[in-house]
């Protein structure tokens, strides 16, 4: 899974400045004060100053991680790969085990390693290359990319170009960087926190951070 950061615009002192101009107010230096000013406006709920800063990645990751990430839809602009036209080679995502399913009445999530991992690893492997090697065929053969790509696997990969505000990535990592998050899409979070971190580091660590009081 791969999250490269293409674009951004504004930074810290574009939260602040947003909040000010409500005084026809207008600061060209970050400093302590505006620090303080985007603690308060993260701590009381004054989200909208924060959705001033955009950021844009171009992200590849699994299909069934690709779906759970665009359960966040709320202020996010997508556009994705479509093997309706594209023909090459597929690539798939490969964990680097499989985990057991979590105990007792849980639904959701998992558990640690599967004792039979290597073994569902290599049936994985073989059920894969047999599901692209015809896909594959089928694309040489004729047959149209908009059927051929559904006997794809859901572990084939996608790429996206993705632009939102970092209001709404704070959003989509403050619930998938939870322990209980799955584990692919968690570290799929972990990436883009790291950059919304670099983009504007004090609202990012007041917003998600959690450092408000």
């Amino acid at each position: 899974m791969q999250a490269t950061l293409i674009d951004s615009m504004g930074s810290d002192i574009t939260v602040t400045n947003c909040a000010r101009v409500s005084f026809s107010k207008k600061k060209d230096v970050f400093d302590d004060k505006d620090a303080r000013l985007i603690k308060y406006l993260a701590s009381h709920g004054h989200t909208s100053p924060f959705f001033h800063v955009i950021l844009q990645f171009r992200i590849t990751a699994p299909i069934f991680v690709a779906r759970q990430w665009y359960r966040h839809s709320v202020g996010f602009a997508r556009n994705e790969e479509s093997r309706r036209y594209i023909r090459d080679k597929p690539s798939v995502f490969y964990p680097p085990h499989w985990r057991s399913k979590p105990e007792g009445n849980i639904k959701q999530g998992s558990a640690g390693e599967h004792e039979y991992s290597d073994k569902w690893m290599n049936d994985y492997r073989d059920v894969v290359s047999e599901a692209v090697h015809t896909y594959n065929t089928m694309i040489a053969d004729g047959v149209a990319p908009e059927q051929a790509r559904m006997i794809l696997p859901q572990g084939t990969e996608t790429s996206w170009v993705e632009t939102a505000s970092l209001y709404a990535y704070a959003r989509l990592c403050n619930e998938r960087m939870q322990p209980d998050a799955q584990v692919e899409i968690r570290e799929l979070a972990e990436v883009i926190n790291k950059a919304c971190r670099k983009v504007a580091p004090v609202s990012w660590k007041y917003l998600v951070e959690g450092e408000t009081k």
